[in-house]
């Protein structure tokens, strides 16, 4: 997908991080938009950010981890601009403790947010986009935690995996269709969000956040650091995802150096090695070391 100028590009998570980064940039190469958030004051601060009129921009709140919820995204979309060219399943949240202290409340949060909110938006938006004479593009968002397997993050790194598979099995299948989507998965690392704090947006059907144990506590004190130390900013990685949509380059990795830790672990399966361990976070990704994976 090479032409933006007046297609259309729906944004999960588009409140703040990432998600209003990609706004930004779908922004300034005049695109129209419909922008999605769990938080419905902080989609309408992001709007006012971007200065575009009515007939330009829609705003859609939604909760991603309700598939009625995407379903009704998705016609909102095709209803009122009658086409979608980019769709960016963008929308996650964080968590971090240990794996035995994960209740289920907390995967069905996890997996609902980081995964099945991608499962819905290719379920209910693909479908449409194929039957569209102009080309289209998805873009997953996922993780570096999608690559490897960083102690402390259980829940996040099975959804982070299970969107770059997906995201794989569908380009596969698309291509062997001959379709006219291209799909992307980007897998940044440590980025200065607020995803650590994601808890604060975490839906009553959940339930509350279980106190941490002291390792628990201290995995998710690492985890805010790593986040906060990141060098590339949000719009840093939405620059990098638009290129990448235009080369239709499927793996999206901004921080070249994960590719280190992921390395490792092929080695470690073709050589018949146990998993090399990983130490939790505590320092920048950019430093190349195996501990800043997330």
């Amino acid at each position: 997908m090479r032409y933006f100028q007046g297609k259309v590009a729906v944004i999960t998570g588009a409140a703040g991080g990432i998600g209003l980064a990609l706004a930004r940039q779908a922004a300034a190469r005049g695109m129209k938009m419909v922008l999605s958030d769990l938080d419905a004051d902080r989609l309408q601060q992001a709007a006012a950010d971007l200065g575009l009129g009515p007939d330009a921009l829609v705003l859609h709140p939604a909760d991603v981890s309700r598939e009625a919820d995407i379903a009704a995204l998705a016609d909102t979309s095709f209803s009122r601009f009658g086409a979608v060219h980019l769709l960016c399943n963008n929308a996650g949240v964080g968590y971090s403790r240990l794996t035995t202290e994960h209740t289920a409340a907390d995967w069905d949060w996890v997996l609902g947010v980081n995964l099945m909110s991608v499962v819905h938006g290719i379920r209910h938006f693909v479908p449409r986009m194929q039957q569209q004479t102009e080309p289209s593009h998805v873009v997953n968002t996922a993780s570096a935690a999608g690559l490897v397997s960083s102690p402390g993050m259980a829940a996040y790194n099975v959804s982070k995996h299970g969107v770059v598979t997906l995201s794989e099995t569908l380009y596969a299948e698309l291509s062997a269709q001959r379709a006219p989507v291209g799909i992307s998965v980007l897998c940044p690392a440590w980025v200065p969000t607020g995803i650590h704090q994601s808890a604060r947006h975490r839906p009553p059907r959940f339930g509350t956040e279980p106190a941490l144990s002291p390792q628990s506590a201290a995995y998710a004190r690492r985890m805010a650091q790593a986040v906060q130390s990141g060098k590339l900013t949000p719009d840093d990685i939405a620059r990098l995802t638009f290129a990448a949509v235009e080369q239709g380059q499927f793996y999206i990795l901004p921080h070249r150096k994960i590719l280190q830790a992921v390395e490792l672990r092929c080695q470690d399966m073709l050589l018949g090695r146990n998993p090399t361990p990983i130490e939790p976070p505590s320092a920048p990704p950019e430093t190349g070391s195996s501990k800043d994976t997330p």
